[in-house]
């Protein structure tokens, strides 16, 4: 039967799962047949990650465009993809021993535990832990503050993780968002992010070993970030003042989303989370720098826009 398998052959899969032979078939299988069984299995399961895994996953991350479908996904998004989609067809061909009469029910309750233990185990051969947890030693060099041991997780789960953040090291903008949940605070500059960042990695270091293995090492199979251009080369301006400000407005309304969504999950009254959150987020950056401080002012100080802007909010928050 594995002779017969096309490279998409489906319906030969289906057989075999039916008859409780596939993962026999793929032991057995030479390396031609082995490909046509795995492209049979990856057609099935595809749309299954995208739907159950990929899609949900970047509604989470905020990728609206990257949640519209495979055409659209960004290039890191793309290979988080395919790593679980391969993730899933190696979990089939290994562990369906016994007769599937439904491939694709079957393979929805094994889309969890296949991709986590595929992501655990590419993490574990690269040095990072396979589920990054705060050490008490670690916790107690950092005396037990609970922005600082979440950053210290954050830190061990990034050094985990293929993606790389651009011409950075870490990925601080997300972390000051993270951090304005955690704490409830504004988002921090990013000179306080590096200096706390900082601190997590001096803490780290006194334990020169562990830090060696489980940070330094991962590290070391990121991508290098690219270099920055030189400073006495002029920037090349590809979009004009307007969008570089509109790019900047809409970084900030993400942070105003986390920091009031963080509100609300503690009960805080919406007008009063929107009030703060957008007067702290937004203060000094209104539209109109001469008459910013009465633009904002009036603008939370009238119920009729304030309750507009409220309900807004809500909306996007899907609350």
């Amino acid at each position: 039967m594995l002779d017969t398998t096309g490279p998409a052959d489906v319906a030969g899969v289906r057989q075999l799962a039916r008859d409780g032979l596939l993962a026999g078939s793929a032991a057995a299988a030479r390396p031609r047949a082995l490909a046509r069984l795995r492209g049979g299995v990856y057609t099935v399961a595809w749309p299954l990650v995208f739907t159950r895994i990929t899609k949900p996953m970047e509604h989470r991350r905020r990728h609206a465009d990257c949640a519209r479908g495979l055409e659209w996904l960004r290039p890191d998004c793309l290979d988080r993809f395919h790593d679980d989609v391969e993730a899933v067809v190696d979990h089939a061909l290994r562990r369906a021993t016994s007769p599937i009469e439904n491939l694709e029910g079957w393979l929805a309750t094994r889309l969890t535990p296949a991709t986590v233990d595929a992501h655990r185990r590419r993490r574990g051969e690269i040095g990072a832990l396979q589920r990054p947890r705060l050490p008490a030693w670690l916790a107690g060099a950092l005396g037990d503050d609970p922005w600082l041991c979440d950053l210290a997780v954050q830190i061990l789960v990034w050094v985990g993780v293929p993606a790389t953040a651009g011409a950075e090291l870490w990925p601080l903008d997300g972390w000051a968002a993270r951090r304005a949940e955690v704490t409830g605070e504004p988002p921090a500059t990013r000179d306080a992010l590096d200096r706390e960042v900082d601190r997590v990695l001096t803490a780290m270091r006194t334990r020169p070993a562990w830090h060696a293995e489980h940070v330094e090492r991962p590290l070391g199979h990121k991508q290098a970030p690219v270099a920055p251009t030189p400073a006495e080369l002029p920037a090349l301006e590809l979009v004009g003042e307007h969008e570089l400000a509109d790019a900047r407005l809409a970084g900030l309304a993400e942070q105003a989303l986390r920091a009031i969504e963080t509100r609300l999950n503690r009960g805080e009254a919406p007008a009063a989370a929107v009030t703060t959150v957008v007067r702290t987020v937004f203060g000094g950056r209104a539209p109109d720098t001469t008459a910013r401080d009465d633009w904002l002012a009036a603008a939370l100080a009238n119920q009729e826009r304030l309750a507009g802007i409220v309900t807004t909010v809500l909306a996007i928050l899907d609350r």
